[in-house]
């Protein structure tokens, strides 16, 4: 009997034995090397143990890897398991380009399979046979001939056109930058707004405090206005904001309308006078109010209509506005009119993506168009719960036109606040409270690490409630709203994109 039970007790420890054997063969082994220079890739020493250069994966069966571009070749910029399990279908390196094609990153299922990437540049042509190459070249040559009959032809008519009209576009420029504050890069002129005697503006009660600035209701020639009192220590917010408010063509029914600027006469302070916006922020009002689906989608679509607006590059009579980078676009920072339309506002952090372009044709509906520009200060700016992956991540410096892509982030996750507070889509149920974005997943204190855990490693989002693929619109409410936030900037709408979903969406679906 007690030989059976030892013979008992000797099989249980073999079957657990092969079992913690098959287990630790069972582990994933992934290429390790971290880019000593990139402090977040840190967070990836704790997806495994680490021996040498080999990692053996703890909570997932991926490797991961990331690799930068430079001159047309990848460099090991990460290494390792990937820190969440997530879906890697493919069993060796299958690059894909990332932050319009500054990263290569891949993931995939096998034993160091992330060690060896093939990747060959997108502009790389292959050989031509030589019959064929011969008669490439010469019909090139043909064509740089006439080319160049064109540009000639276009030459001589615009040096006619240019001497008559020289000394009159001379004197002008020299005038508009005598006017300006803002010395102006390129064509990106400013308009000087006229500043505003303090002793017209009479200040009546605070109606919001923020980090930058307390605003205030009050007069102004008789009529009711807001007026931010900004601390001569933010004087660069000021600054910057008053720059954007004075480009040309920036008047929009989806941005504050702008009336000046002055002084307090201590000099304490300084003063920007606007529109008066009679519900407050947008985020007030959708705590205290519930939405009907008109409503909601008239909120969104000045909301989306007015940063399509501060995104555009717009050319009219000799005078340019650039794009505009918002940066910190919240529900705070947007203002709610009483005919329920919404205006942009504070522009403190904004950036202006000046450019020597000539006028842009409409882009499509699919990627945006990359503007570069030269990131200045710390790259995490604006509102913590509004920062795109890319930014929480820290790797905004790797490409251009960052900033665009990360408003449209953001307005993906005001559009879904908006409609968390429409009644007409939660018939039937009860509307929830209003939420910032990740609060009820992270709770009201959430920090940079939790939010770039959940963000941009484990690529979750604000919950969509589940009764919305019952409704008529619930599936392209729920397709905007990806398309807005997907993890690859590249991949993301435009704001004027969003601006015409929304209005095919009241056309097609109305309450």
């Amino acid at each position: 009997m007690i030989l059976q039970q030892w013979q008992l007790i000797l099989a249980l420890e073999c079957i657990l034995l092969c079992i913690s054997n098959q287990s630790l063969i069972q582990k994933r082994q992934c290429a390790f090397q971290v880019n000593p220079q990139n402090p977040q890739n840190n967070i990836y020493t704790t997806a495994g143990n680490v021996s040498g250069s080999v990692q053996f994966c703890e909570n997932t069966y991926c490797c991961v890897g990331y690799f930068l571009i430079n001159n047309s070749q990848p460099e090991v910029d990460l290494l390792a398991c990937d820190i969440v399990e997530k879906s890697c279908p493919d069993a060796t390196c299958r690059p894909q380009t990332r932050f319009s094609n500054h990263v290569i990153k891949c993931v995939c299922h096998t034993d160091l399979c992330n060690s060896n990437i093939t990747w060959t540049p997108e502009l790389e042509e292959p050989p031509l046979a030589s019959v064929e190459t011969a008669t490439a070249v010469i019909l090139f040559g043909h064509l740089v001939v006439l080319i160049f009959v064109v540009l000639l032809v276009v030459a001589v008519k615009w040096r006619n056109l240019f001497q008559d009209n020289y000394l009159h576009l001379e004197e002008s420029q020299q005038a508009s930058l005598h006017d300006s504050h803002v010395s102006p890069l390129c064509s990106c002129q400013t308009t000087k707004a006229s500043e505003i005697d303090i002793a017209n503006i009479e200040l009546q009660r605070i109606v919001a405090n923020g980090h930058f600035a307390t605003v205030w209701q009050g007069k102004y020639k008789g009529s009711m206005v807001a007026v931010k009192v900004i601390p001569v220590r933010w004087k660069h917010q000021f600054t910057t904001e008053k720059e954007v408010y004075e480009l040309p063509l920036m008047k929009h029914a989806g941005i504050v309308h702008f009336l000046g600027t002055g002084r307090k006469p201590y000099g304490d302070s300084w003063l920007t006078v606007l529109e008066f916006a009679e519900y407050g922020s947008l985020h007030s009002f959708l705590c205290k109010h519930t939405t009907s689906w008109m409503l909601s989608l008239k909120l969104c679509q000045s909301l989306s209509q007015g940063l399509s607006y501060l995104h555009s590059d717009l050319h009219s009579n000799d005078v340019h506005k650039p794009p505009v980078a918002h940066r910190d676009l919240s529900s705070f920072n947007v203002l709610m009119r009483a005919d329920g339309t919404c205006a942009l506002s504070d522009f403190g952090c904004s950036t202006i993506l000046r450019s020597c372009s000539g006028p842009r044709r409409r882009q499509s509906c699919t990627r945006n168009t990359v503007i570069s520009v030269r990131l200045q200060g710390h790259a995490q700016v604006g509102t913590l719960c509004y920062m795109s992956p890319e930014i929480l991540e820290g790797s905004v410096n790797l490409h251009s036109g960052w900033c665009l892509q990360g408003d449209v982030y953001a307005l993906g996750l005001l559009l879904w606040e908006i409609w968390m507070r429409c009644s007409d889509l939660f018939e039937g149920h009860i509307v929830p409270q209003h939420l910032m974005p990740y609060e009820s997943e992270l709770g009201a204190s959430m920090t940079l690490g939790s939010l770039t855990w959940y963000v941009f490693h484990m690529e979750k989002r604000p919950s969509i409630p589940e009764h919305w693929e019952l409704l008529p619109q619930g599936s392209v409410l729920q397709e905007l709203l990806t398309d807005c936030w997907d993890s690859d900037p590249d991949a993301r709408l435009t704001a004027w994109c969003v601006a015409d979903r929304l209005v095919s969406l009241q056309s097609c679906h109305s309450l």
